[in-house]
């Protein structure tokens, strides 16, 4: 077939050497060793228990709720951050996941900012009746400037026959 000596089926066979299963061994590994999968639980069940800790009355003689909560908003992100580089291979991939994760991130706090003035001026501009029946702090005196603070809501059962109001001085004028 080839005037060299060789035939079309060694061709093949050291093309599929060239190209087979040794062409492998000069990627980059692509996942991490059992011994490094063996820590990151390691690590996993430290932070937990770290977690935990925070519900001991050592914890909660020394230090306030709130360094409680830091504690744990923490601890919870250090096990996502392993599981998401470890487990779902993020830490072998390429630089694009920056491209990905950066935007997202930012959208995310910029979605959680634009929704805090609307969860915090919520009690604003409720009706009377709804100020009546839903549950609000019995400090209500954060209210906001120019505003009078929302009434509180009463527990006595309504009358039966209830006398109308009178009218304010601002709607006769």
């Amino acid at each position: 077939m080839s005037d060299h000596g060789t035939t079309h089926s060694d061709t093949l066979s050291a093309g599929a050497g060239a190209h087979g299963a040794d062409s492998h061994a000069d990627h980059a590994p692509h996942g991490g060793s059992i011994r490094t999968y063996i820590a990151v639980f390691i690590a996993l069940c430290v932070l937990t228990s770290g977690s935990f800790m925070t519900y001991t009355e050592l914890w909660r003689t020394h230090f306030s709720s709130h360094v409680g909560w830091a504690f744990m908003m923490a601890i919870s992100c250090s096990k996502a951050m392993l599981v998401i580089l470890f487990f779902m291979h993020l830490k072998y991939e390429a630089n694009w996941k920056y491209v990905l994760t950066i935007p997202a991130g930012f959208m995310s706090v910029f979605l959680a900012l634009m929704l805090v003035p609307d969860i915090g001026m919520r009690f604003w501009h409720y009706s009377h009746e709804r100020l009546e029946f839903c549950a609000l702090p019995q400090n209500t005196s954060h209210a906001a400037p120019g505003h009078a603070a929302p009434p509180a809501p009463t527990t006595a059962a309504p009358a039966t026959n209830p006398a109308p109001e009178a009218p304010s001085e601002h709607e006769g004028k």
